[in-house]
């Protein structure tokens, strides 16, 4: 799956965690946030920040997956903590580019 906004990814968390029947309060314990941050995850916050979203995704068992725009099947594969130790552990959301793609 091809995202391009924080809503996308939000509606794919959403509709992953729904499908596994699980609480926002369980996926929030497996990822070590609180219920609220789940919610504003879940509604597409853009201040969400970037290392819980991954470890939400990873919770849910989603691959996590960054390729370029021209030549999807060209993407690198990189581990989350890749991603998370390039951030900074944080990503301010001017900073974010659209494109990110999950492909299980």
């Amino acid at each position: 799956m091809f995202l391009r906004s924080a809503f996308e990814m939000a509606q794919l968390i959403r509709g992953e965690r729904r499908k596994q029947g699980l609480t926002q309060a369980e996926l929030a314990a497996r990822v070590g946030a609180s219920r609220k941050w789940v919610v504003d995850l879940e509604s597409g916050k853009r201040s969400v920040d970037l290392s819980l979203a991954l470890r939400a995704l990873n919770a849910l068992g989603l691959r996590f997956q960054i390729g370029t725009r021209d030549n999807r099947r060209d993407s690198q594969e990189v581990s989350l903590d890749q991603v998370v130790a390039l951030a900074g552990g944080r990503v301010d959301p001017s900073e974010r580019k659209q494109g990110y793609e999950n492909e299980r």
